[in-house]
């Protein structure tokens, strides 16, 4: 399934957007990359080389051939993501609602740590100029501007971070090329033969904790898809990948020339490579140019996150919490309560780790499990596409057998600061599971009836004038799938809590497609002009403002002449005056402590907690509030658990019982 639409298109301007949104995280990885694999032990030939290769290779293998060749072609209509990936994938098992949760949750913890990293990492060179430089304030003010520029849109950052991205990797190429001369035998390096080499070292095996690094922004890379384009990013990685490489063999040449030293010594200021290929007179410029950079590294997982978490709220693994669009271009989505939520858990990891050699520990162990869960739901669609199953599954474990390895490497930084982002992960899991899993346990218990029966009902009670009119049009949203069904609350509510006299009685349903941009609706006329079923057929991109989608099918079936919507009321009928609208919104309420036993009781609760930071539904649906009346009902009808036997008094027992003495 492949996008159409014109992001997909190979263009100057989207190439350029690409730089400037997508590869800011992958991009600025030269910053740590290096100085992590050589550590504190004594820099020599062998580390250099198989640090080098095994870079170059977890670039190629990871990077290019799993997310950039292969996990870009899974786009649902030009969007991506993990979730927009299990959209696609979900009608097969519905067990793989977990890896989709439990990868997009670490996705959103891998980008509370991205922006202190990278920021950190640049700033740190200014010490190179100032040692007493104050590295801390200065970056909480960066990612603090960062986030406020956010409200702007991804558009707009995208097209102003470009060519600071494009002088950013020339930058990179350029000094790394320059260093690699002065020791050329470092593009040895490209021989996958030197890996061996890292792991003869003490503790070699988990220095591909530190190697990983350098590809953590590929699931970014992915999420940015809707952004760009497939092709726009394919074509600009083909750049991004040489200038890496090239700074990446720059670095090692200059390790090279200083066998022996130590990158991070025990107690005194730590080298780092990436600062010191750059000539004298240029390092204050280059340091300039890298803040920038990272700050542009930050957007990546920043936009991601929005796309993301827009998705889950489609998808109902999120609680609904505002969107605004600032564009009317796809994936031009702001969400200020994540904006939030990220800012402050930036903002706790730089106070909580001050350096990044200590944030380096934290990193990369949750976006390890983003990758396998992503692997996992790939192997899914490839199969779907009628793509070789031999090769479905050769591709599947090698890339497995590569992603495992990286997170037991990984695992040795979690009692050094792993623990915090894995923290951070279990808690968003728990978010989205316990919204999921609620929605499922509301509907177990959500009783729906045959409408047909009711018509005439609901005629008589139309033309009955013994009871005061309602509104004109009455609107119930209902979740019954079913044409001719409807929840039982609805029937109660029309004919025994306060019965609603209406002219035209509408029930409208949503239907969320794992299609992410289909506008889609259909009618039936279940009794003429009197009971109308409209069912919306939308993309879990697609925002499901109701009031105005609902306006849209009005005027067309006006129009069409299916309805009459001008006033039923004889003093406005004869001046044309349209009909009022009433739409009531029925929230389903649920007993926990007597109804619920286990681990339902625990969802619920979870449930019922996150509830207070979500929107009414009305403001979820765009409904004016002003036309919605909200009613809660019991979701269960609570028994009681005793029976109580009472003795009816005669008349005359009555009396004596009342007789004064």
């Amino acid at each position: 399934m492949q996008s159409k639409g014109p992001l997909n298109k190979l263009s100057a301007a989207g190439v350029l957007i690409s730089l400037g949104i997508v590869f800011g995280d992958i991009g600025t990885s030269p910053l740590y990359v290096m100085k992590a694999i050589m550590g504190s032990t004594p820099i020599h030939t062998d580390l250099i080389l198989g640090g080098i290769s095994a870079v170059f290779w977890t670039l190629t293998l990871q990077t290019t051939l799993k997310y950039v060749f292969l996990t870009l072609r899974a786009d649902n209509r030009g969007e991506g993501g993990i979730l927009s990936l299990y959209a696609l994938v979900r009608r097969y098992k519905k067990w793989l609602v977990i890896p989709a949760i439990i990868g997009g949750s670490t996705l959103l913890a891998d980008g509370i740590i991205t922006p202190p990293i990278s920021v950190t990492s640049a700033i740190e060179g200014l010490k190179l100029i100032s040692p007493n430089v104050p590295v801390v304030p200065i970056v909480m003010v960066i990612i603090t501007l960062l986030f406020i520029f956010q409200r702007f849109g991804t558009h707009v950052v995208g097209r102003f971070f470009g060519p600071i991205m494009i002088l950013w990797f020339l930058m990179l190429g350029t000094l790394g090329f320059i260093s690699a001369l002065q020791y050329p035998y470092i593009f040895k390096a490209l021989n996958p033969y030197y890996i061996q080499f890292l792991f003869q070292q003490p503790g070699g095996f988990f220095l591909l904790g530190a190697v990983f690094l350098c590809t953590t922004g590929a699931e970014a890379l992915y999420s940015d898809l809707g952004h760009c384009g497939r092709k726009n990013i394919q074509v600009s990685w083909l750049f991004v990948k040489l200038c890496l490489f090239l700074n990446y063999a720059g670095q090692g040449a200059w390790l090279m020339a200083h066998r022996g030293m130590v990158v991070k010594p025990v107690n005194g200021v730590e080298l780092n490579p990436f600062y010191e290929i750059m000539p004298d007179w240029f390092r204050l410029t280059g340091v300039i140019i890298a803040t920038a950079a990272t700050i542009i590294a930050s957007q990546a997982l920043i936009t991601g996150s929005y796309t993301l978490i827009s998705e889950a709220i489609r998808l109902n693994l999120w609680p609904k919490v505002k969107l605004i669009y600032t564009n009317d271009s796809r994936g031009q989505v702001y969400i200020p309560s994540i904006n939030t939520l990220l800012m402050f858990g930036c903002l706790g990891i730089v106070l909580y780790f001050k350096e990044s050699s200590n944030m380096e520990a934290a990193y990369g162990l949750a976006i390890t499990l983003t990758m396998i869960m992503t692997t996992v739901l790939l192997n899914f669609y490839m199969r779907f596409i009628k793509f070789n199953k031999i090769l479905v599954w050769i591709l599947t474990i090698f890339f497995i057998g590569i992603e495992i390895s990286f997170l037991v490497a990984n695992m040795e930084k979690f009692p050094n600061g792993g623990y915090v982002t894995l923290a951070i992960s279990i808690f968003l899991v728990a978010i989205m599971y316990s919204w999921f899993k609620a929605r499922k346990i509301k509907n177990q218990y959500t009783e729906f009836t045959d409408l047909a029966p009711y018509l005439p009902m609901l005629r008589e009670i139309s033309e009955d004038e013994s009871i005061p009119k309602y509104a004109t049009n009455l609107v119930f949203l209902t979740s019954a799938d079913r044409l001719k069904e409807i929840e039982t609350k609805i029937v109660y509510s029309i004919f025994n809590k306060a019965p609603k006299r209406a002219d035209v009685y509408w029930f409208v349903h949503v239907d969320v497609l794992d299609d992410p941009h289909t506008k889609e609706y259909s009618v039936e006329f279940l009794e003429s002009n009197k009971v109308i079923k409209v069912n919306f057929r939308l993309g879990f991109r697609i925002e499901p403002t109701i009031n105005s989608l609902f306006r849209v099918v009005v005027d067309d079936l006006t129009k069409s002449n299916e309805v009459d919507v001008i006033s039923r009321y004889n003093s406005l009928r004869k001046y044309n005056i349209t009909g009022d609208f009433r739409f009531v919104v029925i929230e389903r309420m649920i007993n926990i402590n007597e109804s619920l036993k286990g681990l339902q009781r625990i969802v619920m609760t979870i449930y019922e907690w996150l509830k207070q930071f979500s929107i009414s539904e009305e403001k979820a649906f765009g409904l004016d509030t002003s036309m919605v009346t909200t009613e809660k009902v019991p979701l269960i009808t609570i028994k009681p658990k005793t029976h109580h036997k009472l003795q009816r008094l005669n008349r005359e027992n009555y009396k004596d019982v009342h007789t004064d003495k």
